[in-house]
């Protein structure tokens, strides 16, 4: 699988949908065993990520940006993470509820660090600095 924009996140801004806003949503990234999820055009929630899937998450990401089109934000470190094998990411908008925290994006390429098995050290999540950035649409 490609890197891709959710669909459903793609329905939900251009319909003006909740938890779209990237600039001021709480946006986090989760690392994701492959061997316990397959992505679908058809998710739409955090929720319908099993929670084995998710090996490890993040704080909020600061330094967003979005600039014609094109959305930024700086390098994330997952602190001490121990788990299973990790081949891909997953952006998502969380409010809290696993039901109401809208995926955005899935990545598993042009990732630096990817895949990667944990070993109780720190991951880093390094984006990409070309043109497209952590994507664009």
């Amino acid at each position: 699988m490609a890197n891709a924009v959710y669909p459903k996140y793609k329905e939900a801004i251009i319909s003006g949908g909740a938890n779209t806003n990237l600039s001021s949503g709480s946006v986090k990234v989760t690392l994701v065993d492959l061997a316990d999820y397959t992505y679908s055009a058809a998710h739409e929630f955090l929720s319908d990520v099993p929670g084995a899937a998710r090996v490890a998450t993040s704080s909020a990401l600061s330094g967003k940006s979005v600039t014609s089109g094109v959305f930024d934000a700086a390098d994330v470190t997952l602190s001490t993470v121990n788990g299973d094998a990790s081949e891909a990411i997953i952006l998502y908008i969380d409010t809290g509820v696993e039901a109401t925290s809208r995926l955005v994006a899935y990545i598993d390429t042009g990732v630096t660090g990817l895949p990667v098995t944990p070993s109780g050290s720190d991951i880093n999540i390094v984006w990409d600095n070309g043109a497209n950035k952590i994507f664009a649409l």
